[in-house]
């Protein structure tokens, strides 16, 4: 399957995957949840969601059991909005990428306070 096809979809659930998290979803567990990243497999059977989340470690965890509760129901409403024979299976996982960015700019900064 074409590489363009795989990240325009990845790209679509991307910005659907945003708007059903932030005002479908009811559940008081889920958290400030930012959407980082969408990796989908070249056949378009699987899809990784890479999201941010707001809070302390408790809180992450929190958000994560409430966001796999309602994956059936994030998966159906990707099918109704997203035209594919078949919608991807839907895994969530912690973006570190921003906390691990976050740390390095933090070292840096010492680094160089130190330097002076």
């Amino acid at each position: 399957m074409s590489e363009l096809r795989v990240s325009r979809v990845a790209e679509q659930m991307k910005k659907e995957l945003g708007d059903i998290i932030s005002k479908k979803i009811k559940d008081p567990r889920i958290g400030f949840v930012t959407v980082t990243d969408v990796s989908v497999t070249g056949d378009l059977q699987q899809a990784k969601i890479y999201i941010s989340i707001l809070g302390d470690e408790e809180k992450k965890q929190d958000t994560l059991i409430g966001l796999a509760k309602a994956k059936g129901f994030v998966r159906s409403e990707i099918g109704k909005r997203i035209r594919l024979r078949k919608t991807p299976e839907i895994t969530f996982e912690i973006d570190e990428a921003l906390e691990y960015g976050n740390r390095i700019e933090n070292l840096l900064r010492d680094l160089n306070e130190d330097t002076r």
